[in-house]
This record gives structure tokens, C-alpha cells and sequence, in this order.
């Protein structure tokens, strides 16, 4: 099963067991996660956005500060800007967060339900569901010599004509070098590959 599979069964089954819906934020390194999905309705998010609210948003501080999971009305969580009230009025009434990982590679991820507090076995499963996304998506210790040398020629300026013969491969040859490199690095587009590279501190 390729990645992209594997991630997307199991964004369908976070989907499932949060109907209000979930953000994810998959390796956050630097303060931006490599991989970011979310679901939540987009007037809370342009409101959070616009409020800047990830400054102050109470799962964020608690999802740098341990591994495990927590309810958002758990009376040990301090929330003095008033967030959660706030976000039930947009229909998130009910949530959980799920951190996990290394401070150097934190996974933060928060779910709601419009209706209840989510059931302890749900809370499991949704643990469950990031430690394994957190998992499949663990960035690369290393690229191989000839996937290396593919992008630093492309991230140098040349076009793939130029970058095969600097090489002394074929076209096709340095396109299936990045094709592969593009799959190690779970990246859409070569561009991407090359700032994941740089970002991993790989090329």
C-alpha cells in the first residue's frame, strides 16, 4: 500500500469518529508541520486565522508540552483567552488532542464532535490513527547518492537536458533519479522534493 493510500484510509477513519471535523499537523519542525489536513468548517478557520488564535490556543501550548492525549474540557487545562468558548460557537462544542512524537518532530493533532464528549475507547482510536500517520510519514534519514546528485542539479538552475548531461545519464534516467527521489520524500511536485530535501537537510 503506497503512502498516499495509507494516509487516506486513515483520514476517512478520523473523518468517521470526528464529525465536527479534526486538524493535523503531522512533523511540526520550526513551528510549520510537513503535513498538515484539516476538515474543520472554513468560518472558524478564516476566524482563528484572522484572530491569530494559534498564538494563544490552549492544545497548541499542551501539545509542546507532552505526549498523550487530553479532552479540551479537562478542568487541568487553562484557557484564558476564552478559545474553546468561542470555537463551540462555531460547532466544535466537544473535542480532544492528540500529541506525539519528539519536540523536534511533534505531531499535533485535534478533534471535535458537535453533540458529546468523545468516549474513551474513541479517544484510543483516534491516538491510534496519529501514531500511525505520524509513523508513515517520518521524514528520510538519507537519499541515495544519485538521488542527491539529481536535485541539487535541478535546485542548481539546470533544466533536465542539461542536469543528464552534467551527470553523463540519460533524460529518462535523472527523471526516474527524481521520480524516486519525489516517492522517498512523499512530494508532489519536484520543487517540493527539493525544499523537503533542503528542510531534512538532505541535499
Amino acid at each position: 500500500m503506497s503512502v498516499k493510500i495509507g494516509l487516506d484510509l486513515e483520514l476517512h477513519r478520523l473523518s468517521l469518529l470526528a464529525p465536527a471535523g479534526y486538524f493535523v499537523g503531522l512533523h511540526i519542525r520550526f513551528t510549520a508541520p510537513l503535513f498538515t489536513f484539516q476538515t474543520y468548517d472554513q468560518t472558524w478557520l478564516n476566524h482563528y486565522t484572522e484572530k491569530g488564535y494559534v498564538l494563544r490556543d490552549p492544545m497548541v501550548a499542551w501539545g509542546f508540552s507532552r505526549n498523550g492525549t487530553i479532552r479540551w474540557s479537562d478542568p487541568d487545562l487553562p484557557d484564558p483567552f476564552g478559545l474553546f468558548t468561542e470555537a463551540a460557537s462555531f460547532g466544535l462544542k466537544h473535542g480532544c488532542t492528540v500529541s506525539h512524537g519528539p519536540i523536534h518532530s511533534r505531531t499535533i493533532a485535534s478533534f471535535a464532535r458537535p453533540d458529546r464528549e468523545f468516549l474513551d475507547g474513541e479517544i484510543a482510536s483516534l491516538q491510534e490513527i496519529v501514531l500511525r500517520m505520524h509513523d508513515m510519514t517520518e521524514p528520510p534519514e538519507e537519499l541515495t547518492k544519485a538521488q542527491v546528485e539529481a536535485l541539487r542539479c535541478i535546485a542548481g538552475g539546470d533544466r533536465h537536458a542539461a542536469a543528464a548531461e552534467k551527470l553523463g545519464i540519460s533524460e529518462s534516467a535523472l527523471k526516474a533519479r527524481i521520480t524516486s527521489a519525489r516517492i522517498r520524500l512523499m512530494a508532489r511536485t519536484t520543487a517540493e522534493a527539493i525544499q523537503r530535501a533542503k528542510d531534512y537537510r538532505l541535499i
